[in-house]
């Protein structure tokens, strides 16, 4: 009885590791945008972005939370950036954000 419990383990390891796949691939895709505003103060910034197909979000207007806040320091105000967003905790962070040619 106890070997057959274990017959199922590779199928269902197998079935998490299968389903992490799609996430880990979108968090690298980028996304191109027109920085709006920039909040150093607060780690924010506001850009007009194209469709995040990672997130299924549309194209908007939108305010994100930066994990770096030296991110910001690479762009401004008016500027084409491509950018990567996740969602954390809840909220909407951009991970990594650069000029756009």
């Amino acid at each position: 009885m106890k070997i057959r419990k274990y017959l199922y383990m590779p199928v269902i390891v197998s079935a998490l590791a299968m389903s992490s796949l799609p996430a880990m691939s979108q968090v690298n895709e980028m996304t191109q945008g027109a920085v709006r505003k920039i909040d150093k103060e607060n780690s924010k910034i506001t850009i007009r972005h194209e469709e995040i197909k990672s997130l299924d979000m549309p194209p908007m207007t939108m305010v994100f939370h930066v994990r770096n806040a030296a991110l910001l320091d690479k762009v401004q105000v008016g500027q084409t950036v491509k950018f990567t967003v996740v969602q954390d905790g809840g909220k909407l962070v951009v991970i990594d954000i650069q000029g756009a040619p």
